[in-house]
């Protein structure tokens, strides 16, 4: 049996980078996947690429009767949410005194406000439903100091304390549902390549560390999503080839 079989699964910004690895290992895994993207065509292809039992529906994540509508929509199609992966995210490269407050507000709104929107419906109807897991794509930047994305990182860094927020809170009720937190280091994604590419543009020096690949994410992904993590809930899971730990720098 597929690890995954059966299991109706929600992913944010799935169509592309992270997101869609995730969309796609789950759904080889027997998932039924829904990838929502405020990017409609892109969205589409996605979808239409990973195959039957995968569905697209046009999502702004940072507008609450979006996730209202998101959320009606697969119930009524499907009858539950089992797994929501809270992916969506943007980043602006700036510094805390070149942040301006446009850019401060947009990021935490679809970083933050998306995210806490997604965790506050999940948990409504996982508990009718008998429980869930609740995924959120946070980032090295929420636990180090990184300071050319001091919005991003501040953005991650909350993702991080509401992800364990929720899980005790669903723990102490008893609620079975699951939440937890993914930090990738530098992964091969188009923000990642963006930002590498506006990190340039302010004439900083880059040091080629060694990049991940979305499925080393996305692996970790199925895995929350799955029974086999059935006991795990709090945690925050770093994948980064040790560039957390590290003393020094590790060559790519």
């Amino acid at each position: 049996m597929a690890r995954l079989d059966g299991k109706i699964v929600v992913v944010t910004g799935g169509a592309s980078g992270l997101g869609r690895s995730g969309a796609t290992l789950m759904h080889a895994e027997g998932a039924v996947v829904v990838i929502t993207d405020i990017n409609a065509e892109l969205g589409r292809e996605t979808a239409a690429e990973v195959g039957e039992n995968c569905l697209y529906l046009e999502h702004d994540v940072s507008q609450l009767d979006d996730w209202n509508r998101v959320f009606e929509q697969v119930i009524e199609r499907y009858g539950r949410v089992d797994v929501l992966v809270n992916n969506a995210g943007i980043v602006v490269v700036a510094d805390v005194e070149k942040t301006t407050l446009e850019e401060w507000r947009r990021v935490h709104s679809v970083g933050t406000d998306g995210t806490f929107f997604g965790i506050q419906l999940a948990i409504g109807a996982m508990r009718k439903t008998g429980g869930g897991s609740i995924i959120n794509m946070s980032s090295l930047a929420g636990i180090m100091g990184y300071p050319l994305i001091f919005a991003y990182s501040a953005s991650k860094g909350a993702i991080r304390s509401m992800t364990k927020s929720a899980a005790v809170y669903c723990a102490q009720n008893s609620f079975d549902i699951r939440v937890n937190s993914i930090h990738p280091g530098t992964i091969a994604t188009p923000m990642v390549a963006g930002f590498s590419a506006d990190v340039e543009d302010q004439g900083e020096d880059r040091v080629k560390l060694k990049i991940g690949q979305p499925d080393d994410v996305g692996h970790m992904m199925v895995y929350l999503a799955s029974d086999e993590s059935k006991f795990v809930s709090g945690s925050e899971f770093v994948i980064d080839s040790t560039a957390s730990v590290t003393e020094g720098l590790v060559p790519g």
